[in-house]
C-alpha cells in the first residue's frame, strides 16, 4: 500500500483493521516498523520490556515490534510499515527480515519503489 514516510503508520493501522475485518485472528498478524517505533509499541514497552515481549510469546493479539531485531519474530500475516530507517545502513536487512516473517502475506505500508529499490523485488 503506497504511503510516505509519515502517512506509513495510519497506512498500516488501516490495513491491520482491514485484515481484521476479513476475518484474520489478531495473534496472526505482526506489525514491523522499520523507523520509529508504532505508538502502540511504545506504550506496551512503557510497562517493561519482559512484559511487552511476553505477549509476543503468549500470542493473543496483534503484535508490533521493530523490523530490526534479534528475535526471529515470526506470523502469518506481516504487515510492513516502512517508516524511515531507524539505522539506514541496514535498511536492506530490515526489509528483508521483515519480509521473511510472514508466512503467507506480507502487506507493505510505505514507499513502494524504494521498498522494491532496496530488496530487488
Amino acid at each position: 500500500m503506497s504511503a510516505t514516510p509519515e502517512t506509513a503508520l495510519d497506512v498500516a493501522d488501516e490495513a491491520v483493521d482491514r485484515l481484521l475485518d476479513q476475518g484474520a485472528a489478531p495473534e496472526s498478524i505482526l506489525v514491523l516498523t522499520t523507523g520509529e517505533p508504532h505508538p502502540w509499541q511504545q506504550h506496551e514497552e512503557s510497562f517493561g520490556a519482559e512484559q511487552y515481549w511476553r505477549q509476543f510469546t503468549d500470542g493473543r493479539d496483534v503484535f508490533y515490534a521493530p523490523a530490526l531485531n534479534d528475535r526471529g519474530l515470526r506470523r502469518e500475516t506481516v504487515v510492513l510499515v516502512v517508516n524511515g530507517f531507524a539505522d539506514p545502513g541496514r535498511s536492506t536487512d530490515a526489509l528483508a527480515s521483515a519480509i521473511g516473517a510472514g508466512g503467507s502475506a506480507v502487506v507493505v505500508c510505505g514507499d513502494l519503489d524504494q521498498v522494491r529499490a532496496l530488496t530487488g523485488l
